[in-house]
């Protein structure tokens, strides 16, 4: 079978920013933009999709007037070589919401949540991409087979652009970013 066959040509082809940004939200809806390249990612799941969403429901409740917590909207990490990433979650600065598209100086915080399919890429490939955006702080939840969700949290060392360790925690997550947050993963 083609290549062709299975995907549309303009999925072969470098996408830039300016015609990404001429596509409808619809377009663009499952999708991240890697060096051009479009990403097509399985559906979440369920419990994937619900993880995002209370966690981003408890972070933007923790964040106070300054920050916004939301799920489903691209990053813009660089224009060239287009990359657009689609974190799970995403906490940036609430004077920006209606700036588009958003990019890393205005966000403090991504969260992935990571599924059967997308380990290698959350685990190493966005970390690096986020990293080297500058973005402040990284989460990533793997859904463990105890029922209780496990976050591994990071922050920026800006010398190096790499994400240091810094905590991990099961049920019940506390963290020192610009605001206290305390969610209680249990009910994930």
């Amino acid at each position: 079978m083609a290549l062709d066959m299975v995907a549309p040509a303009w999925m072969h082809t470098q996408i830039t920013a300016e015609q990404y940004d001429s596509w409808t939200a619809e377009q663009c809806a499952g999708i991240e933009i890697v060096d051009g390249i479009v990403a097509v990612a399985p559906s979440a799941s369920k419990r994937h999709n619900r993880i995002a969403r209370l966690l981003a429901n408890a972070l933007d409740q923790a964040a106070g007037p300054e920050w916004n917590a939301d799920t489903d909207f691209d990053v813009r990490l660089r224009d060239s070589p287009l990359t657009n990433r689609r974190p799970d979650v995403v906490v940036y600065r609430a004077d920006t919401i209606d700036i588009s598209p958003t990019r890393p100086e205005h966000v403090l915080l991504v969260v992935e949540v990571v599924s059967p399919g997308s380990e290698t890429t959350d685990r190493i490939v966005k970390v690096d991409q986020y990293a080297k955006a500058g973005i402040g702080f990284y989460w990533r939840i793997e859904q463990a087979a105890t029922g209780l969700p496990i976050v591994y949290t990071y922050v920026l060392d800006p010398a190096s652009q790499t994400y240091r360790d810094t905590e991990v925690f099961a049920g019940e997550v506390k963290a020192a970013v610009p605001f206290h947050i305390s969610v209680d993963l249990a009910v994930l």
